[in-house]
C-alpha cells in the first residue's frame, strides 16, 4: 500500500478503537444507572463486552471470504457495514437499557439471585449485538488490506497500532472533557459520529477497489479468495498451539491483573472516575508504545524474540509490588486527594510490564496470521477469551482470598513458567542471566516487600481485623472512638453523632409515629441501630458483604440488631434494591460513600434516584441525604436536585462543621423547635441519641435544627444539578481549572 492509503487506514481504526472506548465507558456507567452499581453488573458488562468481540473476531474471519465471494463485493463495504451498524447501537443500547428496566420492574419483587440473572440477560442482549460488530472489524479490514496487497503479512499489528490509540485517546477525551461537558448521552452521539466517518469513507475505499479491480482484469471475489485462503505467508518457528496459549495467557493475565491493580492502588488514587480513567489510559499508552516499537522493528527487521519478550514479562510482572510503597499507602487512606508523586509511581510502575505485552501480542498475531484474516480472527478471538475469564477469576477467586499483593504474584507466575519453557532459545550469555533476573524479581516481591495491611499492622498499636469479599478488602482496627473502617485502604467513616442524626432528625419530623425505615449504606452501623431504636421496621441496604459482617466490631450489641425480627440487612446496591422491592418506608435516609466525587456516587445524588425514592415512601414519608461538603457548585448541584424533586425541602447544617442534612418530603415538614422533636422521640431513640454525648435530646438537636438555612439562599441563580446523564459531582476537572471556589 502506499503511503496514504495506509494514512488513511490509521486513521479508521484510530476512530474505531476510540468509539468502542466511549461506549464501553458510558454503557457500563448507564448499566450502573439501570441495574446497580455493583460488582457483579460490572463483570456482566465487561464479560458481555469481550464475549462479543471475540465472536466477532472469529465470525468475521470465518466468513468474510465467503462473504466475499458470493457477493463479489470488497471486504470494505462489510467493514462499513460493521460500523454503521456500531453507530447505530449508541441511539439504541439506552433504549434497551430502558426497555430491559421497565420489563424487570414489571415481574414484581424478586430475589437478589433472580434480579441479577434477569439483569445478565437484558445487560446481554442490549449490548452483545453491538460488539460482535466490533470484533468483526479486525479480519475485515485484514481482508481488504490482502485484497490491496497480498505480501503484506503484517497487517494487524498496524491496525492493533491505531486502534490501540484511538482507545487511549476515548479513555481520556471522555472522562476528562465530553461526559462533563455533554453528558452520557450526547457522548455516545460522538462516539457515533465517528462510526459513521468510518463507514462513509470506507465506502468509497470499496468503490476505488472495485474499480481498481476491473481495470486490472481481476474480479474482487476471485482476489480475495485467493489471498484469504492461502495460509501464512511467513509461518513461525513457534507452533500454532503454543502461540494460542501464550496469546491466552497474556490477555487473561494482563486483565486479571488490571483488576487487581485497580484495587491496590485506590489509597493512593482514590475512588474519582479520574483514577480509573488514569490506570485504563496508562495501560493502553504503555501498550501503544509497545506496538510502535514492535512495529519500528518489524520495519527495521530487529524484532525481539519471543523468548526474551516473555523473560523480561516475567521479570517486570513483579515491577508493580516493588513499587507499591504500603507506607504510603497507609499515610494518605484518609486524604481525599490523589498524591501526584505516589500516583505517578504506581502508574509508571505498570509501564514496562503493558508495554512488552503491546510489544507481544500484535507480533504473535502477526506470526500465527500471516496477513489471513480467518487465522488474524481466531488468534485476536483467543487472545479476548482470555481478556474475559481474567478479570472474573481476580474478581471471584483471588482477591476474596488473598491480598492484592500476593494475587499479583500468583498471576506472574505463568510468564515465570514460559521464561523456563524458552529457556533453550536463548544465548549462552543470557541463559543463566534472565532467569536469575526472573528469580530474583520473584524473590524480592514474594520475601522482601511488604503489604498494606501489613504496613498497617506495624503503624498500629491494636488488632487487625481483614475481611474480604468480590466487591472489596475491608479493614477495622483501633479503639474507642478511633476505631477506623477501611474500604479498599479508604477511610469511609469514624463513630460520629453525625450519622445518628441522619435517622433521628428526619424521623423526629414524621408527623405520625414511623413504622418503617430504609437505611441506605451500612457504614459501622450507627444509623441502622439509630433507627432500630425507634422500635420500627429497619432495613439497611449495604454494597460491600465485608462491611456489614465488621458490624460487632464497632458496636458490641451488635448480634442483638442482627438477631432482631425488626431488622432485615441487605447486600445490594441501594438503589438497585429500590427498584426490586415493593415495599414502602416512612423515612428513606442516604450517607453516600466518600468523597462527594467518587465513581458511582452521583447515582445517590441524582433528580432520578429521588423520583425512585419518591415512590418508596409512605404518606408524610421523608427523605433523608446527607452531604458530606465540599466546593460550592456541588453543593449546590446536590441541594438543587433535591430541591427540584421535592415539593418541601429543609436544610440543616450538620454537628463539627461536616456537610449538611437535607430533608425532603412530600408533604410540609412542621415547624419544631428541638424540645418538640425530641418529645417525639421514644425513650430508647433519645438513649441512643446521646450515646455520644452525654447531654440530652434537645440540646443535641438544638445545636442542628438552629443552623437551618433556605434553600433558595445557597442556590440563588445557579443551575447546577446532578443527573444520571449529568453526573456534575463526579466530573469536575475542567471546572477546577478555574480559580479555586469558596467551600460550601
Amino acid at each position: 500500500m502506499n503511503g496514504f492509503a495506509r494514512r488513511v487506514l490509521f486513521f479508521l481504526f484510530f476512530l474505531s478503537g476510540f468509539s468502542s472506548l466511549v461506549y464501553q465507558v458510558v454503557w457500563t456507567r448507564m448499566a450502573f444507572a439501570s441495574f446497580g452499581i455493583i460488582t457483579p453488573v460490572l463483570s456482566v458488562v465487561l464479560s458481555v463486552f469481550m464475549l462479543g468481540l471475540a465472536a466477532g473476531s472469529w465470525a468475521g474471519g470465518r466468513w468474510i471470504t465467503p462473504l466475499t465471494a458470493k457477493t463479489g463485493w470488497s471486504a470494505a463495504f462489510f467493514y462499513a457495514g460493521a460500523e454503521l451498524v456500531i453507530g447505530v447501537g449508541a441511539f439504541v443500547v439506552p433504549k434497551l437499557f430502558s426497555i430491559g428496566e421497565s420489563v424487570l420492574l414489571s415481574s414484581g419483587e424478586t430475589d437478589s439471585f433472580g434480579y441479577l440473572s434477569l439483569s445478565a440477560l437484558v445487560l446481554a442482549a442490549a449490548i452483545l449485538p453491538w460488539c460482535v460488530c466490533m470484533g468483526t472489524t479486525f479480519p475485515f479490514m485484514l481482508a481488504y488490506i490482502r485484497e490491496r496487497d497480498r505480501e503484506q503479512t503484517k497487517g494487524f499489528s498496524f491496525l492493533y497500532l491505531a486502534n490501540v490509540l484511538g482507545a487511549m485517546c476515548g479513555t481520556l477525551l471522555s472522562a476528562l472533557v465530553c461526559i462533563e461537558l455533554m453528558g452520557f448521552h450526547r457522548t455516545l452521539w460522538v462516539a457515533a459520529a465517528g462510526n459513521f466517518t468510518i463507514a462513509f469513507i470506507s465506502v468509497f475505499l470499496g468503490l476505488a477497489q472495485q474499480k481498481a479491480t476491473r481495470l486490472a482484469g481481476t474480479p474482487v471475489a476471485l482476489a480475495a479468495a485467493t489471498a484469504a485462503s492461502a495460509g501464512p505467508a511467513q509461518p513461525g518457528v513457534t507452533p500454532d498451539g503454543t502461540i494460542k496459549w501464550i496469546l491466552f495467557a497474556t490477555g487473561f493475565i494482563a486483565m486479571a491483573m488490571e483488576v487487581v491493580w485497580t484495587r491496590a492502588f485506590i489509597p493512593a488514587l482514590k475512588t474519582q472516575v479520574y483514577s480509573f480513567a488514569l490506570i485504563v489510559f496508562v495501560y493502553l499508552g504503555a501498550t501503544f508504545l509497545g506496538s510502535w516499537m514492535y512495529r519500528r522493528d518489524l520495519r527495521a527487521k530487529r524484532q525481539k524474540t519471543k523468548a526474551v519478550l516473555l523473560a523480561a514479562l516475567a521479570a517486570l510482572a513483579f515491577f508493580p509490588v516493588l513499587v507499591n510503597n504500603p507506607k504510603i499507602l497507609v499515610e494518605e487512606c484518609w486524604i481525599g486527594t490523589i498524591d501526584p508523586k505516589s500516583a505517578l509511581l504506581l502508574l509508571g510502575g505498570i509501564v514496562p510490564f503493558c508495554a512488552l505485552l503491546g510489544y507481544l501480542t500484535p507480533g504473535l498475531i502477526d506470526e500465527y496470521a500471516g496477513g489471513n484474516p480467518k487465522r488474524a480472527g481466531r488468534a485476536y478471538a483467543i487472545n479476548v477469551l482470555g481478556c474475559i475469564l481474567g478479570p472474573l477469576f481476580a474478581c471471584y477467586i483471588l482477591l476474596p482470598r488473598m491480598s492484592e499483593r500476593y494475587a499479583l504474584i500468583l498471576l506472574a507466575l505463568p510468564f515465570v513458567f514460559f521464561c523456563f519453557r524458552f529457556r533453550q532459545e536463548y544465548s549462552p550469555r543470557m541463559r543463566l542471566t534472565l532467569p536469575a533476573l526472573v528469580a530474583l524479581a520473584l524473590g524480592w516481591s514474594a520475601f522482601g516487600t511488604e503489604d498494606f495491611e501489613g504496613m498497617l499492622r506495624k503503624t498500629s498499636d491494636t488488632e487487625i481485623i481483614v475481611r474480604r469479599d468480590y466487591a472489596a478488602t475491608v479493614i477495622s482496627f483501633g479503639q474507642g472512638f478511633q476505631r477506623m473502617l477501611l474500604v479498599n485502604g479508604l477511610g469511609m467513616t469514624v463513630l460520629t453523632p453525625i450519622t445518628k442524626y441522619m435517622v433521628h432528625l428526619p424521623l423526629a419530623f414524621h408527623k405520625s409515629p414511623p413504622q418503617s425505615a430504609l437505611v441506605i449504606c451500612f457504614g459501622m452501623g450507627t444509623s441502622y441501630r439509630s433507627a432500630m431504636s425507634w422500635n420500627i421496621d429497619t432495613t439497611v441496604v449495604e454494597l460491600v458483604p465485608s462491611v456489614t459482617q465488621a458490624f460487632g466490631y464497632y458496636h458490641a450489641d451488635a448480634a442483638r440488631f442482627v438477631n432482631s425480627t425488626n431488622g432485615h440487612m441487605v447486600t445490594d446496591d441501594g438503589r438497585r434494591f429500590l427498584k426490586r422491592t415493593a415495599k414502602k418506608f416512612d423515612l428513606i435516609t442516604v450517607d453516600p460513600p466518600p468523597p462527594a466525587q467518587a465513581a458511582g456516587s452521583s447515582l445517590l445524588f441524582s433528580r432520578e434516584f429521588y423520583t425512585l425514592a419518591k415512590q418508596h415512601l409512605q404518606p408524610g414519608g421523608i427523605v433523608q441525604m446527607w452531604f458530606p461538603g465540599g466546593d460550592t457548585e456541588t453543593g449546590q448541584a446536590v441541594l438543587r436536585s433535591m430541591h427540584e424533586s421535592f415539593p418541601h425541602v429543609r436544610c440543616f447544617k450538620s454537628v463539627w462543621g461536616w456537610g449538611m442534612h437535607v430533608l425532603g418530603s412530600m408533604e410540609p415538614l412542621e415547624q419544631l423547635d428541638a424540645g418538640q422533636l425530641a418529645a417525639r422521640m421514644p425513650e430508647s431513640a433519645r438513649r441512643d441519641f446521646v450515646e455520644y454525648d452525654k447531654t440530652n435530646a434537645p440540646a443535641l438537636l438544638g445545636a442542628v435544627v438552629r443552623s437551618e438555612f433556605t434553600p433558595e439562599s445557597v442556590l440563588k441563580d445557579t443551575t447546577y444539578q446532578i443527573t444520571d446523564d449529568r453526573p456534575f459531582n463526579e466530573y469536575f476537572l475542567l471546572r477546577k481549572l478555574r480559580p479555586e471556589l469558596d467551600k460550601f
